[in-house]
């Protein structure tokens, strides 16, 4: 794992989880994120019908913001690897998981690389993602299209998560 630089940037992690103890996972990689992320908020959880690929179990979804000290590569590959250790093994794009961990935002940074897009790039279709996020940071701006996370979550045409009783 690359060193903590000294300087800090805002993050927002999405979680999801749609096999095994789902909260229990979910809850695990808010634990396993701690060498590498300040966890400062956590949204609440939702449980969303999956998108994509739908012949599979419902996800429970939840939103983190923080801050840590990674370069965006980094903490990708951080992310990956405590999925991994968390026991997630490889699937189909968009299939199910026992943990998925993604990026929506890393500060004000546009990221573009053949690894990684930040903003997530179909976080304004993603309901699952928008939910929780609208939670925890309902005014935040997207840095290329301008919209607030409120804004985004409301243009969805159907909106189907169920928040549930469970926190993080």
């Amino acid at each position: 794992m690359a060193a903590m630089g000294t300087h800090v940037e805002d993050i927002a992690l999405a979680l999801g989880s749609n096999l095994g103890d789902r909260l229990a996972m979910l809850r695990a990689a808010v634990a396993a994120l701690t060498p590498f992320v300040t966890v400062q908020k956590k949204s609440a959880i939702y449980e969303t019908p999956p998108a994509y690929v739908t012949d599979q179990p419902a996800f429970l979804n939840a939103v983190l913001l923080g801050t840590t000290g990674l370069e965006p590569l980094a903490l990708l590959r951080a992310l990956k690897q405590t999925e991994i250790e968390l026991g997630r093994e490889p699937s189909f794009r968009n299939g199910p998981r026992l943990i998925d961990i993604d990026i929506l935002f890393f500060g004000e940074r546009n990221v573009e690389t053949p690894e990684l897009v930040v903003p997530h790039p179909r976080l304004a279709e993603r309901e699952f993602a928008l939910r929780p996020l609208a939670d925890v940071a309902p005014d935040w701006r997207h840095p290329v299209t301008g919209l607030t996370v409120q804004t985004m979550l409301v243009a969805l045409p159907e909106q189907t998560a169920r928040r549930t009783e469970d926190a993080l």
